[in-house]
This record gives structure tokens, sequence and C-alpha cells, in this order.
């Protein structure tokens, strides 16, 4: 019986990659997504394995219906909406690969991406994130939604819609994206207005959460001259001794701030066409002290 539980959960490690990708994009939290993948394995454990014949397909599945009654709570326990909700954001080094951290965003899976698909409503969001990024046949998404499969493909194909339309797709030269943010913070810290504008998309958006603690600036902005009026604030106070390191933020250029020693923001952006189309900022002290920064350590 050990020998079999065994066996069983190294084929389940084998998994284990996969599926927190899977509740990654679906929860947009790393904690969240880490109970998804465990509650997986415990059903899994608890069911008669041997009558599964395709382990992977049959874990994505109990994954998604897994991620979706926790998006239904979540959404079920919130009174309001929140104004702004950012994603927990996945902290890598440019200098150094990171092959759990390739794993978990393959396919660009950005800030600016998980932000919209924090707009869907549940069961779009496990169509979409399902089908269109892990190839899950509709026929095989349908039950877990509890709609048919021609219903379930209507599903992914409002949400579709709504991500093309509102989720720019980053530019793929890491290089170009760290020269055009350089850029735009240079200019940020000289005060230079113009130069900002230069290197803004036109209906650029800011994004920033703050979670409980008070809002610094507006948590939502759209437009350069906008934008760049705002990047004008990121400039530390006198006298606040505060550092930025260059950083990975979903696998794309941003910074880490550190202000007298603690982690003070986490900054993302979304380069498309040489211009900054989206400026994604967690500043909610509470997640940031429990952020994994391990990846930044020399």
């Amino acid at each position: 019986m050990r020998d079999q539980q065994e066996f069983l959960a190294e084929r389940f490690e084998a998994h284990r990659g996969h599926l927190r990708a899977v509740a990654y994009r679906m929860l947009g939290s790393l904690n969240e997504a880490d109970d998804a993948v465990q509650e997986a394995w415990l059903r899994l454990s608890r069911s008669d394995a041997d009558a599964v014949h395709n382990l992977g397909g049959w874990l994505t599945t109990v994954v998604g219906r897994v991620c979706l009654d926790m998006l239904r709570s979540r959404t079920s326990l919130r009174e309001e909406p929140l104004e702004t909700r950012l994603p927990d954001p996945v902290i890598g080094r440019e200098d150094a690969a990171d092959p759990e951290h390739a794993a978990l965003l393959a396919d660009s899976v950005g800030l600016a991406l998980l932000v919209v698909l924090e707009t869907l409503a549940p069961a779009e969001r496990l169509a979409f994130v399902l089908h269109d990024m892990f190839g899950v046949p509709f026929d095989e998404i349908a039950p877990v939604v509890g709609r048919t499969p021609a219903a379930a493909r209507q599903l992914a194909s409002r949400a579709r819609r709504r991500v093309r339309g509102t989720a720019p797709a980053p530019d793929p030269d890491l290089a170009r994206q760290r020269e055009v943010v350089d850029a735009f913070l240079a200019a940020a810290r000289r005060g230079d207005f113009d130069t900002l504008l230069s290197l803004l998309d036109p209906d650029v958006v800011l994004r920033a959460d703050y979670g409980d603690a008070p809002a610094l600036a507006p948590s939502r902005l759209r437009g350069a001259t906008a934008v760049a009026g705002q990047a004008m604030a990121f400039r530390p106070p006198a006298g606040v001794a505060a550092t930025a390191r260059r950083a990975l933020v979903n696998g794309a250029a941003g910074q880490v701030v550190f202000r007298q020693g603690r982690v003070f923001s986490v900054m993302g952006f979304t380069v498309r066409d040489g211009k900054i189309a989206a400026i994604d900022i967690l500043a909610d002290p509470a997640r940031l002290a429990h952020l994994d920064l391990s990846a930044l350590d020399d």
C-alpha cells in the first residue's frame, strides 16, 4: 500500500508545475494556487487512480473545478468589488533563468493580462484559461461549469474578446523593454515631463493596489498626460532612503523599490511597440511583506 501511494505521489509531482500554472492563472494568487493544487492531490489520493486513463487531463479539470469554487466563494464574500486588485506578482532576476518561474509564466502571463482575468466572471475565466491557455476541449470544460460544450465555447469567446480589447500583448524583446522602462524611470527622476510623454502609449493605463493602506495616489489613471504627471511623484520624499532594483515582474521588465530597508512597491511594465502601455504597481504593505523576493538575493 505504501509503495502504491509513493508511486501515485511521484506521478502527481510530475504534474505539479503544470497544475500550479493553471491555478495561478485562475486565481492570481500564489498561496491560493498552492492550496488548489494540494486539494487536487487530496482528491486524487481518495480516488481510484487506476481508473484514470489520462492523469494530466483529469488533474487539470480537478484543479479547474477547485479554482472555480474558490473564485465563486471569493465573489460571494466580497461585499463590494475592489477598485483595483492586482494579482500576486512573480519576481525574478533578469540575469538568471529560473525554470520554476518559466513554467509558471509560460505564454507571457503578464500582470496586465492577469488584471483583465480578474474582471471576468468565474465561469468565463475558467473556460478561457483551460481552453485558450491549456488546450482543454470544451466537452471536458462543460461539466465543470455545468453548461453544454456550446455554452462553454461561448463563455471562452466572451472572455477572449475582453482580453484582446484590454490586455496589450507585450513586446517579446526583453532588452528593448528594459531600454524603454529605464528611460521612463530616469525621466521620472529628472522630472522630465516631455520625455515621459514620449515613452507612454496615448492610452496607457496605470493601476495601483494599496490594499487597506491609505492611497498615496489615484489607484487608476488612463492617458499619457495623467500617467506622466503621476510619474513625477515616483521620486521618494526628501530624506527618505530609497533604492530600486531591476527585476522581472511576471517575465517582463520591472522594478522593486525599497524604502528604509523594506520593500515599498513592485512595479510591472507592459511595453508594446516601444511604448509603455500599462504600469501595474503593488503597494499593499500587507501583501508586500509576504512577497517572495528570494530570486533577487545575490
